[in-house]
């Protein structure tokens, strides 16, 4: 019997990405939430790679006086990158947390009545990973091309063609996919926790919660 149930509960992948699309669109508002958090964090982290590869880029190739002046400033703004790119990241996931708890509580009698109806704490969890999974991706490739083409505008006013000559674009496309795959895993890490609770949610309690 316990099989029977599992198995009519069990959706194929692309229903299952179709119902979360579904619940993004329903809930826009919080969505964007979720998404701009991601979009910044990874926004920012882009555009500190950006200004690394184009500065090693004129490094390398660049006029001597932009060499030497470059050489001098690159090692000490190394360090202060690192520490904001990781605080930037840190609140990024933070907010990705909260949003998604503030989501299971605005969402508890629709978990309710799944879990009334039979569904599993598993088919409950997929759900919000799912989600968190499209806001990551999403958010991400938005954020890693707002901050890539951010930081080449302000190297273009600065250095002007010469930067087009010696745009690293093979480091620039590794950076801008480790950037979405960075911000798509915090996404989901940072809804484990909103989705393990969801999951582990009492039918009974879920339906007399006030939204």
């Amino acid at each position: 019997m316990e099989k029977k149930i599992e198995k009519q509960l069990s959706l194929p992948f692309k229903h299952a990405v179709g119902m979360s699309i579904r619940n993004i669109k329903i809930r826009f508002g919080r969505a964007i939430i979720v998404t701009m958090s991601i979009l910044l964090g990874i926004a920012f982290l882009m555009s500190i790679l950006t200004n690394n590869a184009l500065t090693i880029a004129l490094i390398k190739g660049g006029p001597e006086n932009i060499r030497i002046l470059l050489q001098k400033n690159i090692e000490s703004v190394k360090t202060r990158q690192i520490w904001l790119v990781s605080l930037s990241l840190l609140v990024c996931t933070v907010g990705i947390i909260n949003s998604m708890l503030m989501s299971v509580t605005e969402r508890s009698k629709e978990i309710g009545t799944m879990k009334c109806l039979g569904a599993l704490d598993k088919f409950v969890m997929e759900l919000f990973l799912l989600e968190s999974s499209i806001h990551g991706v999403l958010g991400s490739l938005i954020g890693g091309i707002t901050g890539t083409v951010v930081m080449t505008v302000v190297y273009l006013f600065q250095y002007k063609s010469l930067i087009l000559k010696l745009f690293p674009f093979a480091v620039i496309g590794k950076y801008l996919f480790l950037s979405v795959a960075l911000g798509t895993f915090l996404a989901v890490v940072g809804a484990l926790y909103p989705a393990f609770v969801s999951a582990r949610m009492e039918p009974a309690e879920a339906m007399r919660r006030e939204v």
